[in-house]
């Protein structure tokens, strides 16, 4: 039975295109067959946002939050 994969075995998956296309380039020819592989900035734009889905599962709304206290001494 196929099941949708998760946003972790997705970003496995994106980050082994990204290898792919960094070790053997985005597209090649073999005489008069081309392959382009899938476009290395939609990739890492689709692992940054899987990643930002992942954070916000997490229980603390504010986990990227930083606070900064200027005080007048």
């Amino acid at each position: 039975m196929d099941r949708p994969m998760t946003n972790e075995e997705q970003i496995i998956e994106i980050d082994k295109a990204i290898s792919s296309i960094l070790r053997t380039g985005q597209s090649y020819k073999i005489g008069s067959r081309a392959l382009t592989r899938a476009d290395l900035g939609t990739l890492r734009a689709m692992r940054k946002d899987l990643l930002a889905a992942s954070e916000d599962n997490g229980t603390d709304l504010f986990s990227n939050t930083f606070v900064a206290v200027f005080d007048r001494r």
